[in-house]
């Protein structure tokens, strides 16, 4: 398959470019496109065979839902069977926005689209781009994330090209992802809004709009947990990059001094060393490649770049890396969330 890739400004964006998408989007084909969390691999969710090839473009397994990307709340009161109060408060508060929503789903949405089950993730994106696209496709847009699955996901159109290319229709390239990590993802199927994936939307913000307790899913905390994935990324392996990565937790000065002594022992071993640092401990590093995630304190930075570091780890043929911990409240909860899953849950304490 010829892939056609399209450069667009989301500042001036070109309606004939978008129209041409959307047509093939109407038509069951598939386009990779920017948002602002990452990039999403679009295809038609109310069409069974779209989802189908969306599976087969990530190499998916397809009890893996797939998030409904709509443009307006007309929309979500025709796939969602029923929207609690609690759910409207948050679309008022932060959609558009980096936030999903868990409902139980109306006929018009197929199981291939929900990973067979009985409920609906619906999501709108602030992305201009985005927006603009979904409503030319015909308003109900089903996008996991633009990337092989279980590799990183893609927070600019360079590595969608390098996953994607021969795989769809088209990429759309509208620079890079303002997040850089998926959305928050939130049930309401169960009575209480449960967290089903963090992220910028953190929990904390999630209480004070809701004034009320808000649960991590267990799914979250437990790595060896076998319950059916209500959402994405809650069952397979996300995340990962072609080496191995070891999270190294502790102390600052111990982090350091293990993460040295471990690049030592794997350098003299003929591998390639990458580590993970903040901007105030890089320079303590003895690894030949070492990439900033940001200052520490700022877990948004650190959101932003923790996918392109990884990336970049692969594109480099990095062997071994070794991040610090990037323990914190709020968006942190997110990017240590994702760090795990890419880890495979290793972690070396000191």
């Amino acid at each position: 398959m010829e892939t056609k890739i399209l450069k667009i400004d989301e500042n001036n964006i070109d309606s004939l470019a978008l129209k041409e998408a959307g047509e093939i989007l109407k038509r069951g084909g598939l386009v990779a496109f920017p948002t602002e969390t990452v990039y999403g691999l679009g295809g038609d969710a109310l069409n069974p065979e779209s989802s189908r090839k969306i599976y087969a473009a990530k190499g998916r397994p397809s009890d893996n839902p797939l998030i409904v990307h709509i443009c307006n709340m007309d929309a979500l009161k025709e796939i969602a069977a029923e929207i609690p109060e609690d759910a409207i408060r948050l679309a008022d508060l932060y959609w558009p926005g980096p936030l999903t929503m868990i409902f139980r789903k109306t006929d018009k949405v197929p199981k291939e689209t929900t990973g067979g089950l009985e409920t609906v993730a619906v999501r709108m994106p602030s992305h201009k781009i985005a927006a603009a696209l979904i409503e030319a496709a015909g308003g109900f847009v089903a996008a996991p994330s633009a990337n092989l699955s279980g590799r990183p996901s893609t927070t600019s159109a360079a590595h969608v090209i390098q996953d994607m290319t021969g795989r769809i229709d088209m990429i759309i390239d509208g620079g890079e992802s303002e997040v850089g990590l998926e959305s928050t993802i939130v049930d309401f199927t169960e009575g209480a809004p449960v967290i089903l994936r963090p992220g910028y939307i953190s929990k904390e913000m999630l209480e004070e709009a809701l004034k009320k307790e808000v649960s991590f899913d267990r799914a979250i905390i437990d790595a060896d947990c076998k319950t059916a994935p209500k959402a994405p990324g809650m069952k397979y392996r996300h995340y990962a990059p072609k080496g191995e990565l070891s999270i190294v937790e502790g102390e600052g000065d111990k982090v350091i001094r293990k993460i040295n002594e471990l690049t030592s022992k794997y350098e003299e071993e003929g591998k390639k060393v990458g580590v993970i640092a903040t901007r105030e401990t890089a320079g303590k590093y003895l690894a030949k490649t070492v990439k900033i995630a940001g200052s520490k304190g700022d877990e948004k930075e650190t959101a932003h770049n923790l996918f392109k570091i990884l990336r970049e780890f692969d594109d480099e043929k990095v062997d071994i890396m070794l991040s610090e911990s990037f323990n914190g409240a709020g968006v942190g909860v997110a990017v240590m969330n994702r760090l795990l899953k890419a880890a495979g849950h290793q972690i070396i304490n000191v």
